[in-house]
């Protein structure tokens, strides 16, 4: 469990959206990348998109949930997949 996602997702900053960096990805596409390892780790049912904006979109995610099942590794994933933390939720540029 991470007790502070927030931290954890500060911490890798300077991996951001650095893709080619992930060995073994599930897909050669950074986003299809990160939705599979968000259903993998917090899944569910309904739709994984919460909403969108003009080059944004936003993920249906718990934050508590994602912290108890993910590890700084797959932090490291999805911020190298392009995902962010932010005070609204889990969010991705488009």
């Amino acid at each position: 469990m991470i007790e502070n996602l927030k931290e954890v997702f500060d911490k890798f900053t300077n991996d951001f959206h650095k893709f080619d960096m992930i060995k073994n990805p599930l897909s050669k596409r950074p986003d299809l990348c990160a939705l599979m390892l968000l259903d993998k780790l917090v899944p569910g049912s309904n739709d994984i998109f919460a909403g969108a904006d003009h080059d944004v979109v936003y993920f249906d995610i718990d934050q508590d949930e994602l912290a108890e099942a993910a590890t700084e590794d797959d932090v490291l994933y999805l911020v190298r997949c392009g995902v962010i933390l932010d005070p609204d939720g889990f969010m991705m540029f488009v």
